[in-house]
């Protein structure tokens, strides 16, 4: 299978990328619809553009919308928005043209085109692993703020727990003083019949 190279225009970048296919390409790109499809991507055999991402089969490269440098996997960003548009759709036609213009190179030899599939490969698996390694970060982020919600939610519960002890051996407390309280009211009241008496007998 020979890579093909195709080009589509995502935010302030136009990217290109050498694939065995489209989907490839959909793929590397991170688009979920087919971009093609809805004319906003396109195969090119533009010499430069072939050959700079051949080079790098499987690279996301991207250049400045409204440029004409080199593509590069670090471009910067444009110093001016230019009306951007989407890639011409292609007829069948004008596919054809392309694919198979007057003078056409000698195709690659097919051990190239392997080298250049596994290249491919290499660089999908390597966008894998790094996909992996950051969705296995933030799974570890997740887990450590649940760890520390779940800490802190311990901690208040616990907090809340001791409030209630403390109120509850303070509401006992006051139920025994009330206790006392009524005791010496019954005594005093006791006591003060008896002295008012006593009063009263010595007066007479």
């Amino acid at each position: 299978m020979k890579l093909k190279t195709y080009i589509t225009n995502l935010g302030f970048f136009e990217l290109a990328i050498a694939a065995p296919s489209m989907k490839a390409a959909l793929e590397a790109w991170g688009m979920s619809h087919n971009a093609f499809q809805h004319g906003l991507a396109k195969q090119t055999d533009d010499p430069a553009i072939v050959a700079t991402t051949t080079a790098r089969p499987g690279v996301v490269l991207k250049r400045a919308v409204g440029t004409s440098g080199a593509f590069k996997e670090d471009a910067e960003l444009p110093d001016a928005l230019p009306n951007i548009r989407p890639p011409a759709r292609t007829s069948a036609t004008t596919k054809t043209s392309i694919k198979a213009p007057a003078k056409r190179k000698e195709s690659p030899k097919p051990e190239r085109s392997r080298a250049a599939i596994l290249s491919f490969e290499k660089a999908r698996r390597a966008r894998e692993k790094a996909r992996a390694k950051e969705e296995a970060k933030l799974a570890k982020q997740r887990s450590e703020r649940q760890r520390a919600t779940d800490k802190a939610e311990a901690a208040l519960e616990e907090a809340r727990q001791a409030h209630e002890r403390a109120i509850a051996a303070i509401e006992q407390e006051q139920e025994k003083l009330n206790r006392k309280s009524e005791k010496e009211n019954t005594r005093w009241e006791a006591q003060r019949k008896n002295l008012a008496q006593a009063v009263e007998r010595a007066r007479d």
